[in-house]
């Protein structure tokens, strides 16, 4: 998700950001693990892959060994770490994107208290750190109450083969941070445009607090957490600053394996399904759980990948006339509900593909 930082015009935080003597992510080339080691069971993969995140971290010294610098703690993981780390120990190693701080680092502990939340510098790294045992879960967002849906999510959802298992829903509580000597700056969106300030967008909102504090910005602020501020040693100039107060993120659990749904609590199910081109099609797919008093609590168009109809248009001059769609609905009711069972049956007798993401308990309280 995309972050915030404030600054003067006179001063291009986006040169700063490129610059790769000043960019604080570092990536690191080691050994992959054979294919072979893959075919191991779980306990033998944990054995096989060696190095611990820790290790890393002693392996590799930062450029910046102060105490109190930002750089000090853990980096993102990134694809070419992957295959170096392993999940040893009894606490529930939870994958997540972006770097200490950040909103994702909050939805995972909330999901998983007392989990060990391990940052992944891109979505694409937390998936394949469940896929290949290196965590045991990762919680990642999928659609925000007022920027909406997260796309790229959605699609590796599809590419991957893991299992939605749960939910967690967390409020967003924008702070106004910059370093200690430095002024008020901005107020979000609205305040940012009334004041003439540049906002430039940065991977996430924690790495914007961290990159402020790493360089000790003095014309330059962050839009981020309470956390944020805390962990990166920076003042906070003003709370709640976000546009909307209710500024909501609903996180998706992921996990190798699904759970057994059951029927004693509110269950949710995500499912994706693509159907033929014609007239009333989705509204024949949709009918299959409206017919079954069944409730939709969300449904994404995404286009199918690599794929497009070979149909033209007469007046297209050999363009395609339609593409081919996936469809991502969410619906509440348990895969144990027999309601959900005769649905899905129904809408595999015409849709084209269809596959059970997960069955999982609704998150239904307060974010």
């Amino acid at each position: 998700m995309a972050a915030t930082t404030s600054r003067s015009p006179l001063a291009p935080l986006y040169s700063q950001i490129q610059s790769p003597k000043t960019n604080p992510f570092f990536t690191l080339k080691l050994p992959k693990i054979s294919r072979h080691a893959c075919s191991c069971t779980r306990s033998s993969r944990r054995k096989i892959q060696a190095i611990e995140l820790q290790k890393i971290i002693e392996d590799y010294p930062y450029q910046f060994n102060s105490k109190d610098s930002p750089t000090s703690l853990p980096r993102p993981l990134t694809s070419a770490q992957l295959s170096n780390l392993t999940s040893e120990g009894s606490r529930l190693r939870v994958a997540y994107q972006g770097v200490r701080g950040a909103y994702s680092e909050s939805a995972a502990e909330k999901a998983y208290p007392n989990c060990e939340a391990v940052p992944c510098e891109q979505f694409d790294t937390a998936f394949e750190a469940v896929e290949r045992w290196l965590v045991d879960r990762a919680v990642l967002p999928i659609e925000n109450s007022l920027g909406g849906s997260i796309h790229r999510n959605y699609d590796l959802l599809l590419r991957h083969r893991l299992h939605i298992v749960g939910e967690v829903k967390l409020a967003i509580r924008h702070c106004l941070l910059a370093n200690h000597d430095v002024k008020a700056l901005a107020q979000c969106e609205n305040t940012l445009t009334q004041l003439g300030l540049v906002r430039e967008a940065v991977d996430d909102t924690a790495g914007a607090a961290k990159h402020v504090a790493l360089h000790k910005l003095k014309d330059a602020g962050a839009v981020a957490s309470m956390t944020a501020a805390k962990i990166y040693g920076l003042n906070v100039l003003a709370e709640d600053i976000q546009d909307d107060s209710d500024n909501v993120t609903r996180f998706l659990m992921l996990a190798r394996e699904p759970i057994i749904p059951g029927t004693d609590k509110a269950f949710k199910t995500s499912i994706v399904f693509s159907l033929e081109e014609g007239p009333g099609m989705l509204f024949k797919a949709l009918a299959v759980f409206a017919m079954r008093n069944i409730n939709l609590t969300k449904i994404e168009s995404r286009p199918l990948p690599k794929r497009a109809l070979q149909t033209s248009d007469e007046n297209a001059t050999g363009f395609p006339k339609y593409f081919p769609y996936l469809f991502y609905v969410d619906f509440e009711a348990s895969m144990a509900d027999e309601r959900a069972q005769n649905a899905l049956g129904h809408l595999k007798e015409f849709a084209t593909f269809m596959r059970v993401l997960g069955s999982y308990p609704a998150d239904n309280g307060l974010p």
